[in-house]
């Protein structure tokens, strides 16, 4: 007895979308109510924030994964603003000149504020220096005792040679200095001995002579060899003393500054190297011009550039913060790797490229040392060198500045290494799902570091509780975005519109920035018109709008098929073909397209020819569902004889890429119209993806699949007999526009649910599909039947061929 399925009734006009009542919203605009400004619908994600921001282990660092749109930013941000003003002021830090290793300079931690002070106490310690120093050493008692110092070094060889010259004397022998320095000579007199009156005189006369002037000589040498070391020792003893009147002249300076951080040992030990740099190096002071005495001891004597000399006591301040402002949040939008951990400037100076420590900047990190830092991910994979920095401050816990032209050795330069600075930060990365799984995989370091993941939904359950908030959420982006409100009509309307974008009755979707863009565009139209809110109409000319600028292809490609260009069929019956429907994304837009499916069988070796995939067009899904319906052919008609047909599948008129399973039903049903040569009705159109056993399985981009192949319909004229078979499993994910609607209430459409191939087949055949008996034999006057027996048909014709080819053969073998 034929057991066939009952036919799928249609669907009713309200089951093909929700309708959200305005009067039961309870409030007549959204100004009436209050904002919702964190999703509560994330509450997994919360959670995870809650966990990672609050936990302050190594390597808790968040996540943040989902989609573009979702509200992460936002969230996080509206999260860490209220965390973290509650939490302790993050650190000043600047760097000061290392004094015993100029090229590696300190960095000094100092609490919120004082960073700054301490930067200009400095410049108000050298302006002192560059003034009272040289004003102190230039006064007049000061200059004396330096001069008294000078001259009693200076007078030292000059009494000696003097009293050298005396002696020399007694011994009628006189000190004569020549433009050559000092020499002797015999007098007689007060005449020195002329050369031929000296050689006149007896010998021993002449020795005795000669013998005084060389003792003398000798003497004098001594004398003269002693100048240096008695002009050193001038030089320390003036040193020493300026040295003396430096400190006295800036104890006063030195007194106030220090007075200022009694309480942080790491200034007092910095300013107290500065006193004793300042006190060694007095010599590089220049005086100011109405102080200089250059008659002096000391005026103007190994003086330099002022500047350049005491901008090394200056201060650079690399993160200051103000008091109370509770814990640093930075976002950096643009993460490169001096961006991130800061830079090493340089100046030219006579060709050659110069720094110092003044001239290292900080960066993101050091900005958000101690509070939290977020980041894009992809932005910062992107960047050269970016992420491999983050990963090792992280990892190290401190800050070393470096550049990506000491990384490569490209550039030989005067640097500095700048005292790495100890790192407390979170860290939160936002990205995609597939970057987040992609870094899991390939970098064996980011779990290590990124332990905590925030996962964000695109969309939520639909229940009480989330519409009794959605209006919430809507006045929020409404009053964050400055807009005019909106009527709770138009909240309805907006409702109705994320649970399309959700694709399921039973969601509601929460992409914050899709909403955010309609209610923008909605607003502009209320303005437009001179509305103070924003209405139902309004947000349904945003829409309209919003497929009218995306939809020139969908256009161009119903033109096609209204025209007869492309071949598709909405009235009639033909063996071997139906309408299959498939979904284009262009960017944001997505519209559903109808397509021809064929299918031709003929004899032979049970192999089903998918043409897509055979000339490389069809993607690996789609290939799987053809192989799955020759799984379920083979398996279910005559499963006790060979499988002998070969049949083909192709999309006609398709010219591109074919991917997915739901139109593997559609192509079952074309293969078995062509096999059992039963017509199929043409003003049908089929989606779903079929099981071995049968059974529709469900798709996505529903709604677009009905919608495409009604326009079509409706271009051509509503006959009152077509429609579309879907999966009975897609049935509650239906938000279909108001046309659909209307047209399916007046009956001039239909939404029929398939659950089986059985259902879907009595639909398109107008025949029973048939039930097997308990032998596994389908009925005669069924669809299964007709397969069947075609099939059964093929097998013994095959097994015939085998046959006469094997007597052929045996003719020929016995032939003589």
């Amino acid at each position: 007895m034929d057991q066939s399925p009952t036919l799928p009734a249609a669907l009713a006009a309200d089951a093909l979308s929700v309708v959200i009542d305005p009067a039961r919203l309870g409030f007549k605009t959204t100004a009436e109510i209050d904002a919702v400004d964190q999703v509560p619908c994330q509450a997994r994600a919360l959670e995870a924030i809650r966990f990672g921001t609050g936990i302050r282990s190594p390597g808790f660092n968040l996540f943040l994964l989902g989609s573009h749109g979702t509200g992460r930013h936002s969230l996080i941000e509206a999260f860490l603003t209220g965390k973290a003003a509650a939490e302790s002021d993050g650190d000043d830090w600047v760097y000061v000149e290392n004094f015993d290793l100029p090229h590696m300079p300190r960095a000094l931690r100092l609490p919120a504020g004082r960073g700054q002070d301490l930067a200009d106490a400095m410049v108000e310690f050298t302006d002192d220096v560059r003034t009272s120093v040289p004003a102190f050493i230039a006064n007049e008692e000061n200059q004396n005792r330096l001069r008294s110092i000078h001259e009693e070094f200076k007078r030292k060889p000059d009494d000696l040679i003097e009293e050298l010259g005396e002696k020399a004397a007694t011994e009628k022998i006189m000190l004569v200095r020549t433009p050559l320095g000092f020499g002797f000579a015999p007098v007689e007199g007060d005449e020195i001995i002329k050369p031929d009156a000296f050689a006149k005189l007896p010998e021993a006369e002449r020795q005795a002579i000669e013998a005084r002037i060389e003792d003398l000589q000798t003497r004098l040498q001594e004398i003269i060899r002693q100048i240096p070391a008695w002009e050193r020792q001038r030089r320390d003893a003036l040193r020493k003393a300026v040295a003396e009147l430096t400190e006295i002249a800036i104890k006063a300076s030195m007194e106030r500054v220090i007075g200022r951080f009694q309480d942080l040992p790491e200034v007092l030990d910095f300013l107290e190297r500065v006193r004793a740099d300042v006190v060694a190096n007095f010599d590089s002071i220049e005086p100011p011009e109405d102080t200089a005495d250059d008659r002096g001891p000391h005026a103007g004597g190994g003086r330099v550039n002022s500047g350049t000399w005491l901008e090394k006591y200056l201060v650079n301040c690399l993160v200051t913060r103000g008091p109370g402002s509770g814990a640093p949040i930075v976002h950096e939008a643009n993460p490169t790797l001096a961006n991130l951990v800061g830079r090493v400037e340089h100046m030219s100076e006579f060709g050659a490229l110069m720094t110092n420590f003044r001239l290292i900047k900080g960066g993101a990190l050091h900005r958000a040392n101690g509070g939290y830092i977020v980041l894009d991910a992809e932005k910062l994979l992107r960047e050269p060198f970016a992420w491999e920095a983050l990963k090792r401050c992280l990892t190290q816990r401190s800050i070393r500045i470096e550049s990506p032209g000491e990384l490569l050795s490209l550039i030989s330069t005067i640097s500095l290494e700048p005292e790495p600075i100890p790192l407390d930060v979170k860290v939160v990365l936002i990205g995609s799902r597939l970057l987040y799984y992609l870094l899991t995989i390939y970098d064996p370091e980011f779990l290590e570091l990124f332990k905590v993941e925030a996962d964000f939904d695109e969309d939520v359950g639909r229940d009480t509780a989330t519409e009794a908030l959605f209006p919430g959420i809507l006045s929020a982006l409404v009053r964050r975005k400055g807009l005019r409100p909106l009527t709770a009509a138009a909240v309805a309307l907006v409702m109705q519109r994320a649970i399309r974008l959700a694709g399921d009755q039973q969601r509601i979707s929460i992409h914050m920035r899709q909403l955010a863009d309609l209610l923008a565009a909605a607003d502009h139209h209320a303005a437009a018109g001179g509305a103070a809110e924003i209405a139902a109409e309004h947000v349904q000319q945003a829409v309209d709008q919003q497929v009218r600028r995306a939809d020139r292809i969908r256009e161009r490609s119903y033109e096609m098929i209204t025209r007869g260009k492309v071949l598709i069929a909405t009235t009639g019956t033909a063996v071997g073909r139906i309408n299959g429907l498939s979904v284009l994304q262009l960017g944001d837009f997505a519209f559903g397209r109808p397509t021809r499916i064929s299918a031709r069988v003929r004899l032979g070796t049970g192999k089903v020819v998918d043409i897509e995939r055979e000339v490389e067009l069809g993607g690996p899904l789609h290939s799987k569902g053809v192989l799955i319906l020759s799984g379920f052919i083979a398996a279910r008609y005559a499963a006790d004889e060979p499988l002998s047909l070969a049949a083909s599948l192709v999309f006609e008129q398709s010219y591109g890429g074919v991917e997915g399973d739901s139109a593997s039903s559609a192509e079952l049903y074309a293969l078995l119209s062509a096999i059992a040569e039963v017509p199929l009705r043409q003003d049908l159109a089929v989606t779903g993806s079929v099981n071995q056993y049968g059974e529709i399985q469900v798709i996505g981009g529903v709604n677009e699949k009905i919608e495409g192949f009604f326009d079509i319909c409706q271009a051509r004229g509503l006959t009152g007999s077509q429609g579309v078979l879907i999966p009975a499993g897609n049935a509650d994910h239906l938000m279909l526009e108001r046309r659909v609607i209307d047209a399916v209430a007046a009956g001039r459409f239909h939404v029929y649910p398939v659950r089986s191939v059985d259902e879907g087949l009595a639909l398109l055949c107008g025949m029973p599909a048939g039930a097997p008996d308990g032998d596994g034999h389908f009925p005669e006057g069924t669809v299964n039947g007709l397969v069947e027996r075609r099939l059964r048909a093929f097998a013994r014709a095959r097994r015939r061929l085998r046959e006469d080819a094997r007597g052929d053969a045996d003719k020929e073998a016995e032939a003589p």
